[in-house]
């Protein structure tokens, strides 16, 4: 995925202190570490169980972030693992692509009833049973960024410095955009690419303002 290349704690021994000690105020397994060769700052994780998971990282965001943001980017990852996300993500998409199912066997297998208005209430079902099964799909990853954000923060004890990262990160995925495959987007802890318009409606993630906003009122909390 993504060009992914695994990194080992020769290669890369201050990042593998850094996961391992994240692992260890999350009380989770260490996961598999991974370097994408892009520019572009960004980082996700993947696996369905903590004992079968990974963490990559683009090799542009070690150039940009500090340590202390950094942190909270593999905190922020920790937790999608930690929360199953990936698993929860795809009964979510499975659930997505049985509405979608439901909407074409109504329209096919829907009765004997041939007349106008039933075939044109078939039709507006299939039109919006795929709408409705990506709005439930968008809905639940943007939940999970915000849970992630949040139990990153208390992971790695410092809510502004995920916060800073977040402001970082975008402003490098608008002026690096990556090709990304669209099935995979919504894993990166930032949209690897810019949307306008219509496209900022149906984003996977939910605005960089209203994440760090978020983050920011947890601030008193964690000291």
């Amino acid at each position: 995925m993504s060009r992914a290349q695994p990194i080992t704690e020769e290669q890369a021994p201050q990042i593998y202190a850094m996961v391992r000690e994240l692992t260890s105020n999350a009380k989770m397994p260490m996961p598999a570490l991974y370097v994408i060769p892009q520019e572009q700052p960004n980082a996700f994780a993947t696996g369905r169980s903590p004992k079968k998971a990974a963490v990559a990282i683009t090799a542009g965001i070690t150039k940009l972030l500090t340590p202390d943001e950094l942190r909270g980017v593999i905190a922020h990852e920790l937790s999608h693992i930690r929360n199953h996300d990936t698993l929860i993500q795809s009964v979510a998409a499975t659930i997505g692509g049985a509405i979608s199912y439901l909407g074409y066997m109504l329209l096919w297998f829907g009765g004997d009833d041939e007349s106008p208005l039933s075939l044109v209430a078939s039709l507006v079902l299939v039109l919006l049973a795929p709408i409705a099964a990506s709005i439930i799909q968008l809905a639940i990853s943007r939940q999970r960024e915000y849970s992630a954000d949040a139990t990153g923060a208390q992971i790695c004890g410092n809510p502004e410095s995920l916060a800073s990262a977040l402001l970082r990160l975008e402003e490098g995925a608008k002026a690096m955009p990556m090709q990304v495959n669209q099935a995979t987007e919504c894993l990166y802890i930032v949209k690897p690419f810019s949307g306008k318009g219509v496209a900022k409606l149906f984003s996977t993630h939910p605005p960089i303002e209203e994440r760090v906003r978020r983050l920011r009122e947890m601030r008193p909390a964690l000291g």
